[in-house]
């Protein structure tokens, strides 16, 4: 679920603000930096265990006022989608290898573009239906690069380029020419839902990118929320990356309780892989329908889970749960990354896994055993009618949350004592505990809402520092469950609002963000962060706010200072000593010293950046690229393009 975009009505009347210039303008003329090597990002995540680290370090705390745009490149799905742009979300990350740039706009149309200039070298369209409405928009994160080393140098689809697209295909691309690999599934594409029966054509989608490992292609999916009980499986697929042939499958609730009746459970957000160990990682989600349980008391499998598979054969090696019996849609978000620690002094292979709690899990790789313990703490109960709660949760000791979790009436937030009231009153009249507070039917407060505190965008760890970057979102959901025969009429009286059947169970249920009269969250500032925690001791290095409202309601940011906003997309950091992200809802790639947080330059965008950058050095010049398309669901400016930005020279 997407945090809705603030309407502000009030501030919003405000004139807007000139057009801002980027920093560093104005600025005495630089000299051009020296060449450097070329350094490429060849996976979604910059590597296999997805750290997001480049060891490019052209571009220093010393020069970084200095970027400039360098190209920009257009999908053109401004012009030629129509009203289909509305429901998409330009999540992209594009990666870097073999020469060539290569991008996937919300539509799956792929596109290889010169790393120096942005020129298009090919385009490849697979006419997916713009007329289906999926729940996570249109919408792709990324695509996977595989060099087939048994094949010969530049012999057809010896480089491929793999997408998963919405209505559910795995497509095999010629990195070269863009032209379908032949040999590949049925003329390049294999069905991936094959087998599957849906009740509407949008009910399954593909958004993130595949992995590919030792040969082999693994595709995950994203399922319809809350919609029934008997919800899809989540099965997690393996093709082989040659041919297409199907390889093994794992559904995450096989090894459920006998008797218990869901489904889902799917892996949505990115995955990882270890290339030496053979294993593949997987961030599965909750079991449907999120928000109750009575159908599915019991263990719930390797629902909400890490978990590690064998490559090969797709059996599990380990899984370990991040929530038990998940009422409260904190499925894991997104990809564990693979990094070597030192905490407490021994360096020790780890997987770690942000949650939407706030939390991050370090778990041994082999074995998926905590390497920073991990506590069973007493949560509150009292469920709903039927419900069967676990009595307690895992936290790691380490790091703290990075969330806020505890919510009071006093702690309601206004800009004016009316507005400030009024959400005091909303606070004072939910159940509000704490940390898994159980869903209710006078109303439930999820704090943090289920689009925080860490999304898709995931972490970013700087192997040098032994540090984690990672940003967060704070905000309030109430959840109310609603019985089974009222649901309907609660539909009919508030269309706009997000109630959901869960057909099957006794209750549907209502979902809908903490907001003041003014548009503002109910919860206290900052709404979003930008985190750096040592991974030697747990401890958090520095936290800083992330984002203004400056582009939701012009001239805001004068008396809404140091709020940060929501945010959907993730960081990445470089030897160079920065962090870049954008994510935030304003228009804006900004840049952060890794050492101490300060805000060091931001360039300005032309929509909305609520993707995670990438960056490359390309004949001895380090650029930085994120796609500038904005996110339908939060509410931030439409785009369609790729922007690169370098130093000058």
């Amino acid at each position: 679920m997407i945090f809705p975009r603030p309407s502000l009505v009030v501030l919003a009347a405000a004139p807007a603000l000139a057009a801002l210039a980027l920093a560093g303008c104005g600025q005495a003329p630089m000299a051009a930096p020296p060449p450097a090597p070329d350094v490429a990002w060849p996976f979604y995540g910059g590597d296999q265990g997805g750290q997001r680290y480049s060891p490019a370090a052209q571009i220093r705390p010393d020069n970084v006022t200095a970027l400039k745009v360098a190209w920009r490149w257009s999908t053109g799905d401004l012009a030629s989608k129509g009203r289909a742009i509305r429901h998409s979300a330009f999540e992209n990350t594009p990666i870097m290898a073999g020469g060539r740039i290569y991008v996937c706009s919300p539509f799956n149309e792929v596109a290889a573009l010169d790393p120096g200039s942005g020129r298009a070298l090919w385009r490849y369209d697979p006419k997916i239906d713009t007329t289906v409405r999926y729940p996570n928009e249109f919408n792709c994160r990324g695509l996977a690069y595989w060099r087939d080393d048994a094949a010969a140098a530049g012999a057809p689809c010896a480089e491929r380029v793999f997408m998963n697209t919405n209505d559910r295909r795995l497509i095999a691309l010629d990195a070269a020419t863009g032209k379908a690999c032949a040999t590949f599934g049925n003329g390049g594409t294999v069905d991936v839902a094959q087998g599957v029966t849906l009740s509407r054509k949008g009910e399954m989608q593909i958004t993130s990118p595949p992995v590919v490992i030792r040969g082999v292609v693994v595709v995950g999916s994203s399922i319809d929320d809350n919609q029934k009980v008997r919800e899809v499986s989540g099965a997690v697929r393996a093709f082989d990356a040659h041919t297409g042939a199907f390889r093994w499958s794992f559904d995450p609730l096989a090894n459920a309780d006998p008797g218990m009746v869901a489904g889902a459970a799917n892996v949505w957000a990115p995955m990882s892989a270890d290339e030496g160990r053979g294993l593949v990682f997987l961030p599965t989600s909750s079991p449907s329908p999120d928000f109750t349980g009575e159908a599915r008391n019991g263990s719930d499998g390797w629902s909400t889970s890490v978990v590690a598979l064998d490559a090969a054969t797709g059996k599990v090696a380990w899984g370990f749960q991040t929530v038990h019996h998940d009422l409260w849609d904190y499925d894991n978000p997104a990809q564990p990354t693979l990094a070597a620690i030192g905490y407490g002094g021994a360096r020790r292979e780890a997987v770690l896994q942000p949650t939407k709690q706030g939390l991050i899990f370090t778990l041994d790789r082999d074995t998926g055993r905590p390497v920073i313990p991990v506590e069973e703490r007493k949560v509150p109960q009292g469920g709903a009618a039927g419900e069967r709660l676990s009595p307690t949760q895992p936290f790691p000791i380490a790091p703290r949350p990075l969330s806020p979790s505890v919510i009071t009436p006093a702690d309601a937030y206004g800009l004016t004592p009316w507005d400030r009231a009024q959400c005091r009153k909303m606070i004072a009249g939910a159940r509000r505990e704490g940390l898994f507070t159980p869903p209710s039917t006078g109303g439930t407060i999820l704090y943090p809402f289920t689009g925080g505190g860490m999304n898709w965008g995931g972490l970013a760890f700087d192997p040098g520092r032994d540090v984690v970057f990672v940003n967060t979102s704070s905000a309030l959901h109430l959840v109310t469950l609603i019985a089974a025969d009222k649901v309907a009429s609660a539909k009919a009286a508030e269309p706009n609002v997000e109630i959901s059947p869960q057909a099957g169970a006794r209750y549907g249920m209502r979902r809908q963000a903490l907001l003041s009269p003014l548009g503002l969250p109910c919860n206290p500032p900052p709404w979003g962060q930008l985190h750096a925690v040592d991974m030697k001791t747990g401890k958090v290095l520095w936290e800083v706010p992330l984002g203004t409202t400056a582009d939701l309601a012009p001239m805001s940011q004068l008396f809404l200072r140091g709020t940060g906003t929501p945010n959907f997309g993730g960081p990445i950091v470089t030897a160079g000593g920065l962090v870049f992200i954008g994510a935030a809802m304003d228009n804006y790639l900004r840049a952060f010293d890794a050492a101490t947080g300060r805000e060091l330059w931001k360039g300005r965008l032309p929509a909305g950046g609520q993707a995670t950058p990438m960056t490359y050095v390309w004949k001895g010049r380090q650029y930085v690229l994120i796609a500038a398309g904005g996110h339908a669901k939060s509410g931030t400016k439409s785009g369609d393009q790729i922007v690169a930005f370098a130093l000058p020279g």
